[in-house]
């Protein structure tokens, strides 16, 4: 084999091999990969298949005849806002509605889903080691890589199954349809995190990169749906999630889309393999560039925060954008909703009795504030990272102790949570064009939650560092139950199992201080303990 100095390996020796000495050992690493992912796959699947599946009797009691659907068909074409946030509606049966209602946003959760598992089980395993140890063994250079896309694949193809049967009622092709069109998008962006594994140094980076490409994905679409109602706007077709909505699942599908989708995916996995083949193990094509020992590094501070300060930019850039289209939905969303009163029932059991106006303000800031949650349980799970990959020893065998290393990461992700509330009210004040101390208000009161979520998360790490992966089992959970709860009527005494539910429904609402104080509280606890598990354990390594 010819090697070259640097991060790129020449292979004319590999690239003769057979394949099937390329792939030894995918069968026993994807068995491996799946043991690992036994909680992240079921877990993550199933609240994506609960969304979907949950739909059609929400919507039947939302628009149960013929005449509501087809008015609410009638005012998509003309509400940009609304098209921009759901895409545009294609037909006003049960199934279309769905397909509507959650398709994007069903695909967007599987793009997630799919990059963390591609990425954890590729550039995660480099990063720490484990996969030095493992291709030390009878195992084929792009044997790690299959498994990875094939333990994505078998998630993918569970949630397109469950989707296909559970909404056969609504039509078998359609929902044939809208299973596939959902799976594809899952493994388009799966393939998309296979190339990033392979260009960064960094599992950190290659989750952002892949992460970034879905966000630019999801505002391309809503842009292009704001401008047309049809789903035929070029910036539309620019996005993955366009082509889903463009699929017309149950309103006279496209078959060739889901050819489309499955040729990028061939294309990118293509790419990745090629990549994969011409490197050396825990190299990359864009080493990542060291940084100063000294000066602005010289605090674990410092040093958390350069190497979170790419994610904090990047969630604060979307907050403030989301914050914008969701101040600029609001006007909108009334006209929407007008006399339907299960509608309105639905709006105001998420954002209070207020007002509708101020009942959806309040809906909105809130999912915005399970959205914080997540990455606060990133943010917090960095600890992780460092400890595993260990990266964390060098730093705690100076003059640094655990707590002061602990805190630097702390204070970047409880700070962060209020940093993007903040924007997002900013974002938020600036579409409405009006009430800003009352919007941001409505922002900041979401905080003591998020940090409850992220103060589990510390628990997690310092009581059961190999088990902290569980964290973001809590944060869905707690995401399911603010986003589809109330449209599933389920019980005020299960809501209220998320921290989300104790907090005032504001703007609108009265303020309360109590259960806002006692959620800090919680969330200080929560921290405490898991700081002095941490300090008394040993390293994971």
């Amino acid at each position: 084999m010819t090697t070259t100095t640097g991060a790129v390996t020449a292979a004319p020796s590999a690239a003769r091999s057979g394949g099937s000495r390329q792939l030894a050992g995918t069968g026993t690493l994807l068995c491996f990969a799946l043991r690992r992912d036994r909680v992240l796959i079921p877990v993550w699947v199933a609240v994506n298949a609960l969304m979907v599946l949950s739909m059609p009797n929400t919507l039947r009691g939302l628009y149960g005849t013929a005449d509501e659907r087809a008015d609410l068909a009638r005012q998509m074409e003309t509400n940009a806002s609304l098209r921009a946030m759901v895409g545009p509606l294609f037909d006003d049966g049960l199934g279309a509605l769905t397909a509507w209602r959650v398709g994007v946003y069903a695909a967007a959760l599987a793009a997630v889903t799919s990059l963390l598992i591609v990425v954890r089980h590729t550039r995660d395993e480099e990063e720490s080691g484990r996969q030095e140890v493992v291709a030390s063994g009878m195992v084929g250079r792009r044997a790690a890589l299959t498994a990875a896309l094939l333990a994505a694949a078998v998630a993918n193809g569970v949630l397109a199954l469950l989707v296909a049967v559970g909404l056969a009622g609504q039509g078998a092709v359609g929902a044939v349809a809208l299973g596939l069109g959902i799976a594809g998008v899952g493994m388009l962006f799966a393939t998309m995190a296979a190339i990033a594994a392979q260009l960064t140094e960094s599992a950190r980076l290659a989750r952002g990169l892949t992460a970034g490409v879905l966000g630019a994905a999801f505002v391309l679409r809503a842009a292009g749906d704001s401008t047309t109602d049809d789903g035929a706007s070029v910036l539309t077709w620019l996005s993955p999630l366009g082509w889903l909505e463009n699929l017309r699942a149950f309103a006279g599908e496209r078959w060739w889309v889901p050819a489309l989708i499955g040729g990028a995916v061939v294309a990118q996995g293509v790419v990745a393999y090629a990549l994969a083949g011409r490197r050396d193990l825990g190299m990359s094509f864009l080493p990542t560039r060291p940084g100063p020992a000294a000066g602005r590094l010289g605090t674990a501070g410092a040093l958390a925060w350069r190497l979170q300060r790419g994610a904090v930019l990047g969630w604060s850039a979307g907050f403030l954008l989301a914050g914008v289209v969701y101040g600029r939905l609001t006007e909108g969303a009334a006209d929407l909703v007008g006399d339907n009163a299960q509608a309105r029932r639905i709006v105001e059991r998420m954002g209070g009795q207020a007002g509708l106006t101020d009942a959806f303000v309040s809906a909105m800031v809130g999912m915005l504030g399970l959205v914080a949650a997540l990455y606060v349980v990133a943010s917090v799970l960095r600890l992780s990272g460092e400890e595993t990959s260990g990266r964390a020893e060098p730093v705690l065998a100076g003059a640094v102790g655990r707590l002061r290393w602990a805190a630097g990461h702390l204070v970047v992700a409880f700070g962060g949570a209020a940093l993007l509330m903040l924007l997002a009210g900013a974002g938020f004040a600036a579409g409405h064009g009006r009430d800003a101390g009352a919007i941001l208000a409505a922002c900041l009161v979401q905080l003591p939650a998020v940090w409850v979520i992220g103060g589990a998360a510390v628990l997690l790490h310092g009581v059961l560092p190999r088990g902290a992966v569980a964290a973001w089992g809590v944060a869905g959970a707690v995401l399911l139950l603010g986003w589809i709860g109330p449209a599933l009527d389920v019980p005020q005494s299960v809501l209220d199992l998320s921290p989300f539910g104790h907090l005032p429904k504001l703007p609108g609402g009265e303020m309360s201080w109590p259960p806002v104080l006692a959620l800090v509280l919680i969330a200080a606890v929560l921290v405490a303990v898991g700081l002095t598990a941490l300090r008394r354990r040993d390293l994971t390594t």
